[in-house]
């Protein structure tokens, strides 16, 4: 991390939106509200930019970006060609949570995409998200705006936390509507597969598409309760990941956590015990358990809640597991299993 920066703290008026427009466009960094959650932006088709993103966050370099854009057909300046299947998703789904990796340009920086031939692209919902790219002329490319590994941000003052001093703006605006990251579908190959799980579930883009969706296969083994590591042949060094939170630590909070499954009356019982079992030891525990099928509640709650037991200063959280037969309750669990490590107590 080079010197400190004195970080713009900017409200969406239009003003302000060109004033961080005019950041994006001269390579600086910029956080902005999406539907999904915040997002740390600069011009995807800067390299030096882009690698300034990396910085902030402290991310690995051969994580690949979230080329952001204001309109469909801006999409042309990202891939060469788009299929029938391109375009029935694009139809069905943008602008919203739904992103898609396709076949870039060579003009596309390969720090963008981490050194692969393919691009991740979204049209965002926010309207605040869109003026800031069509403003910037340039499409955007934007993890989500937190230190790299821990909770995502779906609020101003998330942001502010982690990234005041580290970028030269943050636009503020109202807690994301949807709370975790956006489903990615490989569209690159002729198989549609998803690579991360988002509230755009595979039924639905199977209704879309008239077509089987398959899950990549390591987010198979992850619904298993198995790491992607070097026994499943598959080393970190050699897994070139398609889209983000693929590969390395995500979503963590500070404190120790474990995910209780099983039975919902087993579950609680169990919570409970391990509440009174670590706080007779000194311990403070925070606990996470959403009503059984509030899928839609978790998914916008879950990082949040992680990042204020964080600031509470808790030293343990226990979290009730969701049923994962459901797209999107199987979706928060991919977000909860990677914020345990997979710590997983069975009942």
């Amino acid at each position: 991390m080079s010197e400190k920066k004195n970080t713009l703290i900017l409200e969406p008026t239009k003003e302000n939106i060109e004033k961080a427009a005019k950041i994006i466009r001269k390579g600086g960094l910029v956080a902005f509200p999406t539907e999904t959650v915040y997002g740390l932006g600069a011009d995807a088709m800067n390299a030096d930019a882009v690698g300034r993103i990396y910085e902030a966050k402290g991310r690995p370099s051969d994580n690949p970006m979230i080329v952001h854009i204001s309109r469909a057909s801006d999409i042309g300046q990202l891939t060469p060609m788009l299929s029938p299947q391109i375009v029935e998703i694009i139809d069905n789904f943008w602008p919203g949570p739904l992103t898609i990796v396709v076949k870039k340009k060579p003009s596309v920086p390969d720090r963008t995409t981490g050194g692969l031939d393919t691009v991740a692209v979204r049209l965002p919902d926010s309207e605040v998200a869109r003026e800031l790219i069509s403003a910037s002329c340039c499409p955007i490319a934007a993890p989500s705006a937190n230190l790299s590994g821990g909770p995502s941000p779906t609020r101003a003052q998330d942001v502010i936390d982690d990234m005041n001093g580290r970028i030269d703006a943050i636009i503020t605006g109202e807690d994301c509507r949807v709370g975790i990251e956006s489903t990615v579908l490989d569209l690159s190959g002729e198989e549609p597969v998803i690579l991360r799980p988002g509230i755009i579930t595979a039924e639905a883009i199977e209704a879309a598409l008239g077509r089987e969706v398959k899950y990549d296969d390591s987010l198979k083994e992850a619904a298993k309760h198995v790491q992607l590591d070097p026994s499943q042949g598959v080393s970190e060094s050699d897994f070139k990941p398609k889209s983000p939170g693929m590969k390395y630590k995500h979503y963590a909070p500070k404190a120790e956590m474990v995910v209780v499954e099983g039975e919902r009356e087993r579950v609680k019982e169990e919570i409970a015990r391990l509440k009174a079992l670590n706080e007779k030891i000194g311990n403070r525990v925070g606990v996470i358990l959403f009503e059984e099928k509030a899928f839609l509640e978790a998914a916008h709650d879950f990082f949040a809640k992680l990042r204020d037991l964080d600031n509470e200063g808790v030293d343990m959280i226990l979290a009730g597991a969701l049923s994962d037969s459901d797209g999107v309750g199987f979706a928060v669990m991919n977000r909860m299993l990677k914020s345990a490590g997979y710590n997983i107590v069975k009942v």
